[in-house]
């Protein structure tokens, strides 16, 4: 029997690969997901079916939206369910996961903690910049500058700030920016000091803007700058130059539209963003069952009769192997009979269930599976048999049976 818990759960600063072990655990063990808006859609992915989910707006919330999120947390709590709070970034860092936390406390629910990866530290990282260097100063000041509810700078000693030295990092949202970067030039530091302004940190939208100190306070009035950012200052900045890299991925800046089923898109589309594209998931086609079975129970019953059994897709081996056990018969039914695979995608679904093709084509067409077909030898009177769906092209039937 599980046991009521709240968990805190930081999610990282915008990629979902970075959220942690444990937090993704804790993710799919929850009843109840109440997350920041910031918070990566595809990490809702990873929880059980039927999970309540409730999306509770910005990472820094009003102060009466922030109370009413706490109460909320602990009513959960007290229905008996695991409630994973999903936050931006790190739970107690620059965020509302320690009132959260007392709150909690002082209702009685039973809580825990997982850290996350800080935006302060996540953001400068992919965008090539470590927060601490040899020689670049022996301090890292985080500094909040992007309070929801407030107009006002940060209450900070910019003074003593200035002269600590070592790498500033500041949450700057657009209305701060431009005071903040003031700020810092009229309490000591050079103008001619490296800094980095960092917008959608670890996405592939991420965009970064180098230059020095005095030069981005010339830029922060502009239109572009109307984003929340990660604002870096200090000599490692300078360091962006040569160690960029998530920005200089082969793909990176391009736009990727993926129309394969959701479930079975993944592998694609984590290829795709490893490559530094921004991918749009956009099904096209929907996998269903057929209304009737009939006709594949009855290919499958007397598939021993078929010469050569093509399979063109994944999921037409998925729907013969599930109906092949769900009768009488097992893949002993396939002795004597070729296969032939479209691809490797196909061929190693074949290959789980300990079959290996004897036909791949070299291209993944079915122009190029009746060629390879062909080569084989005279296909006149050999039985075919494609597993396939209700809106495949006619191109492979339509040939094979020309071919005799």
């Amino acid at each position: 029997m599980k046991t009521p818990t709240v968990y805190l759960i930081g999610a990282g600063p915008g990629d979902p690969w970075l959220i942690t072990v444990r937090g993704l655990r804790c993710l799919g063990q929850a009843d109840v997901v109440i997350y920041d808006h910031l918070v990566h859609e595809r990490l809702l992915r990873h929880t059980r079916q039927g999970v309540e989910k409730i999306d509770v707006g910005p990472a820094a919330p009003e102060p009466l939206e922030q109370e009413a999120i706490c109460y909320l947390l602990a009513e959960k709590a007290r229905e008996g369910k695991v409630v994973a709070r999903l936050k931006w970034g790190d739970p107690f860092l620059f965020d509302r996961g320690g009132e959260e936390a007392i709150f909690l406390h002082e209702q009685g629910v039973r809580f825990e903690v997982v850290p996350g990866v800080p935006a302060a530290i996540g953001v400068p990282a992919y965008a090539g910049i470590p927060v601490t260097y040899p020689g670049a100063g022996d301090s890292v000041t985080f500094v909040r500058g992007h309070e929801i509810e407030q107009a006002r700078k940060p209450n900070v000693d910019w003074g003593s700030l200035c002269k600590l030295g070592g790498t500033v990092v500041c949450y700057c949202g657009p209305r701060h920016l431009p005071g903040i970067l003031d700020t810092l030039l009229n309490h000591g530091w050079a103008k001619s000091a490296s800094a980095a302004l960092v917008f959608n940190g670890t996405l592939p939208a991420q965009e970064t803007t180098q230059a020095t100190l005095g030069e981005l306070a010339e830029m922060a009035r502009e239109p572009r700058f109307r984003d929340p950012a990660i604002l870096v200052v200090g000599k490692v900045a300078a360091l962006r130059e040569h160690l960029r890299w998530f920005d200089a991925r082969p793909l990176f800046g391009k736009r990727i539209v993926v129309t394969r089923p959701r479930e079975q898109a993944a592998e694609l589309v984590e290829s795709l963003e490893t490559l530094g594209a921004t991918v749009i998931e956009a099904p096209t086609v929907r996998i269903v069952p057929p209304e009737d079975f009939g006709p594949l129970d009855e290919a499958i019953e007397s598939v021993g009769q078929y010469d050569w059994v093509v399979f063109t897709s994944v999921n037409g081996v998925d729907y013969f192997f599930q109906r092949l056990h769900a009768g009488p018969g097992d893949a002993r039914r396939l002795a004597g009979v070729r296969l032939c695979a479209i691809g490797p995608g196909t061929a190693d679904r074949l290959a789980r269930h300990g079959l290996k093709v004897d036909l791949m084509p070299a291209e993944y067409r079915a122009e190029a599976v009746v060629e390879a077909l062909r080569a084989t030898g005279d296909l006149a009177g050999k039985r075919f048999l494609l597993p396939r769906a209700d809106i495949a092209r006619e191109v492979l039937a339509d040939d094979l049976r020309k071919l005799g």
